[in-house]
């Protein structure tokens, strides 16, 4: 949780003195704003919360009100605030998020919620990768050579799913001592660069640097599980 909370609170630094402009500005993700990108991790934030806080009574809760449908309506609503607004509410959502996490007890963690029908810690993984993940998506500096090697080793488990069948995919950091493998064998696939762009390119983002194809074609990756 330290690790999650440490990138909560780079992620607010990263948005201190942005404007207006900037905030309304476009992400790196298609169609959406910076303003939409922190919005999302704001309600993220506050889900999670949500989750926690029924846990914690036994009770189950969706994830979101209105399910898919209803988390992108927020999104839209909220999206256009400007950026003093969006800083104020994300960090509220993150004090609520870490005060909820603080009174969660160690059998706690191990009791069942709506997101992805797994144990409540599972929620603690997965805002570790919406906020690094989501300041690269940013576009305010902050890069996939920024992220921390052991996250790189958590998003490239996590994420071996979308390695296509029939492909035996090796992963090669030049900048660290890694060596990831994925894939259920088959056609051998040999990728060599950095370790955060490396796990940029499995996460569907942009590599900051140069990806060689040492051995093979590069694979067309399934979606995120």
């Amino acid at each position: 949780m330290a690790r999650v909370r440490d990138g909560q609170h780079r992620l607010e630094n990263l948005l201190t003195g942005l404007t207006d402009d900037d905030v309304r500005a476009p992400s790196a993700l298609p169609d959406w704003s910076r303003g939409h990108v922190i919005t999302h991790l704001e309600q993220n934030a506050a889900a999670f919360t949500r989750q926690a806080e029924y846990a914690r009574r036994g009770e189950l809760i969706d994830v979101y009100d209105g399910g898919a449908a209803g988390r992108a309506a927020a999104i839209e609503r909220g999206a256009g605030r400007g950026a003093a607004e969006l800083r104020k509410a994300l960090a509220e959502a993150h004090a609520a998020l870490e005060d909820a996490w603080s009174r969660t007890g160690e059998d706690d963690w191990k009791r069942p919620i709506r997101y992805r029908d797994a144990p409540l810690l599972f929620t603690v993984h997965a805002r570790w990768r919406e906020v690094e993940i989501h300041m690269v998506d940013l576009d305010l500096g902050y890069r996939p050579s920024d992220w921390p090697i052991d996250f790189c080793d958590h998003v490239v488990d996590f994420l071996a799913v979308r390695v296509p069948g029939g492909t035996h995919l090796t992963m090669i950091a030049d900048d660290a001592d890694r060596r990831w493998s994925a894939g259920n064998g088959g056609e051998p696939v040999v990728l060599r660069g950095n370790a955060g762009d490396l796990t940029a390119w499995l996460a569907g983002r942009d590599p900051a640097g140069p990806i060689t194809v040492e051995t093979g074609s590069l694979p067309e990756l399934a979606p995120w599980p």
